[in-house]
């Protein structure tokens, strides 16, 4: 299944790890290869010295673009021809990656907003689960106001609730109870009228599946990765890529 002409994708990864190492197991498992030679080519930097991103949102920490920034140029340096990112609350920063390169970025919202539109009609109430700053930068509501669906969210004790549980995860906590209190949260935006649940934080795949929500769960971590096969064999073309700053 290998072709000369592939892509290479670069990956700004590490935050955190496992949601990182999610990601590249869901590219592998959506190649369809049947030997070594038919995966992609990928080029991962997996760099959780990133600074938090909640609190850069929320105004008590640095931000994190100069890093961000830093990433995405070592991925086009190394010689990646088009990047993601495996950390949706990061994507508040897309807009510096894409003037900082001159490869496209692939924004695993975009792509879950496009899968969100395939999936139900317009003006279906979606559910999201997502971290705090992607909650302050409004990634969600944004990306599905623009395609009518409006989006339904934690009340602010439920979203408090969720990132103790996100910051469980990321500690390696994904036990059953941290299971069966994310699944619990899923369930809550059903019973306010959700049709649909995204799974807006690339950690909440880790501890919710389809099994554990009544209505059909999209998880942004498979969309992201089926749409960087799609890319990078050029089934789909790329989006256009950003001017660099100061061009």
């Amino acid at each position: 299944m290998s072709r000369p002409d592939e892509l290479v994708v670069g990956i700004l990864g590490g935050m955190g790890p496992a949601a990182t190492v999610d990601l590249l197991e869901k590219i592998v498992a959506s190649s369809g290869a049947v030997r070594d030679q038919d995966h992609l080519h990928l080029i991962v930097d997996c760099n959780p010295k990133v600074p938090n991103r909640n609190e850069a949102l929320d105004g008590t920490g640095p931000s994190p673009a100069p890093q961000l920034v830093a990433m995405a140029r070592r991925l086009e340096a190394a010689g990646a021809d088009f990047l993601a990112m495996a950390c949706i609350t990061a994507h508040a920063w897309a807009a510096e990656i894409r003037a900082a390169v001159g490869i496209p970025f692939v924004s695993i919202v975009e792509e879950t907003a496009t899968e969100v539109a395939r999936l139900v009609p317009p003006g279906t109430p979606c559910g999201v689960l997502a971290a705090q700053g992607a909650r302050r930068a409004r990634l969600w509501e944004r990306a599905l106001e623009a395609i009518d669906r409006p989006a339904i969210v934690p009340d602010a004790a439920e979203q408090a609730r969720f990132m103790e549980l996100l910051y469980r995860i990321k500690a390696g906590d994904m036990g059953a109870e941290v299971r069966a209190a994310t699944a619990a949260l899923a369930r809550t935006l059903v019973e306010r009228g959700a049709r649909l649940v995204v799974a807006g934080c690339t950690e909440v795949p880790l501890v919710l599946g389809p099994a554990d929500c009544p209505v059909p769960l999209v998880d942004a971590s498979e969309v992201l990765a089926r749409a960087i096969v799609a890319y990078a064999r050029r089934e789909r073309p790329l989006p256009a890529r950003a001017a660099r700053s100061g061009s």
